[in-house]
């Protein structure tokens, strides 16, 4: 019974001096080395009430919109053609409250998967940011991201910190993300 019982305070000692470790101060100022893996500092810009509490519109997907295939040239729908699959997993945004401004980041995730006729390269996305109030058009924007795709699927991320408006009176602002390969070819006004 002795025995167990100094294995046991041994144990105990051996964790707080971890603890004891782990939450000791160095003397280099706070500054990180190669290696050093304690936790960044934290933001020195503060979240304000008004952020937090503030109205901040959400993020949908259109329907239609969020995945994309694309296949070698005249190989559309052949399995053994297709070049490689894009998908939206997830839309978020972040609002800021300044001087009467809303100013809107708006962040997708998603993941393009190599086809059968693909090779590693990089793709380029068409994702295109909407907001509109109402029925107004605020913002369209369309943008070509680019992701490095190995041999195997590869995750993304794409934000366009590009949408501000006057702090609107009503909750009635929508905002879209999604790809948009734009008119077809050939369609009237291209």
């Amino acid at each position: 019974m002795g025995f167990s019982k100094t294995l046991r305070n041994l144990a105990f000692l051996g964790a707080a001096a971890a603890l004891a470790a782990c939450q000791s101060s160095s003397d280099d100022g706070g500054v990180r080395k190669a290696g050093d893996d304690r936790l960044p500092p934290p933001p020195t810009e503060k979240t304000k009430e008004s952020d937090l509490r503030g109205y901040c519109p959400t993020v949908l997907l259109r329907e239609g919109t969020s995945a994309m295939a694309r296949y070698a040239k005249g190989g559309e729908g052949d399995p053994t053609k297709l070049l490689y699959q894009a998908s939206i997993a997830d839309a978020t945004r972040s609002c800021k409250h300044e001087n009467g401004i809303l100013n809107i980041t708006v962040a997708i995730a998603g993941r393009v998967v190599p086809g059968a006729g693909g090779s590693p390269g990089t793709v380029t996305l068409p994702i295109r940011i909407v907001m509109l109030q109402g029925d107004n058009v605020l913002y369209s924007q369309l943008h070509k991201h680019q992701v490095d795709v190995g041999a195997v699927a590869t995750q993304f991320v794409f934000t366009d910190p590009g949408l501000s408006l006057p702090e609107p009176t009503e909750r009635n602002i929508r905002i879209y993300a999604g790809y948009d390969d734009g008119p077809p070819k050939g369609a009237k006004g291209q």
